[in-house]
């Protein structure tokens, strides 16, 4: 089981392969940076989010915001999803889940009346100083990224 992030906390760095070459945390240091993990490329929810966060990143970046999404899927997945959807941000493959028990999104969750070990729907923003502002776990697919706006104050109109 992996420990949950808490706002104060290092967050800790990655490199991981994206279907663009590689994403490293340490790369992104003074900027502030939404890592979010997800299940499974292709998925209703996850692609859901996905393009929320598509469709939301001119206001991010706008309000000095970099997304980066993570999920245990293989290139190959990732890139026909980002393709499919029209993606415009980086996302990273994290076969070996290392990244994932790091930042507190892997582990039990509840499933369908289920206990399954799998990746824990995550959004951790990591200031420029590498420290974590905003951890938050159990999201849900809909309405997270207006709820993520709202929580760190960019205008949702």
């Amino acid at each position: 089981m992996s420990t949950r992030l808490q706002v104060g906390d290092t967050a800790p760095d990655f490199t991981l392969p994206t279907t663009d070459g590689k994403v490293s945390l340490s790369d992104l240091r003074g900027q502030h940076v939404v890592v979010y993990f997800y299940p499974a490329a292709g998925t209703p929810g996850c692609t859901k989010q996905a393009c929320d966060f598509r469709d939301s990143l001119a206001s991010l970046q706008g309000a000095g915001y970099t997304v980066v999404g993570i999920s245990p899927d293989p290139l190959t997945k990732i890139a026909a999803f980002v393709e499919a959807e029209q993606l415009t941000f980086p996302l990273a493959s994290d076969e070996d889940r290392s990244v994932l028990a790091a930042y507190g999104a892997w582990g039990e969750k509840s499933l369908y009346g289920k206990t399954v070990t799998g990746v824990i729907r995550s959004t951790v923003v990591v200031g420029p100083d590498g420290l974590v502002e905003l951890a938050q776990y159990n999201v849900k697919a809909t309405g997270h990224v207006a709820k993520l706006r709202r929580d760190l104050g960019i205008d949702t109109a």
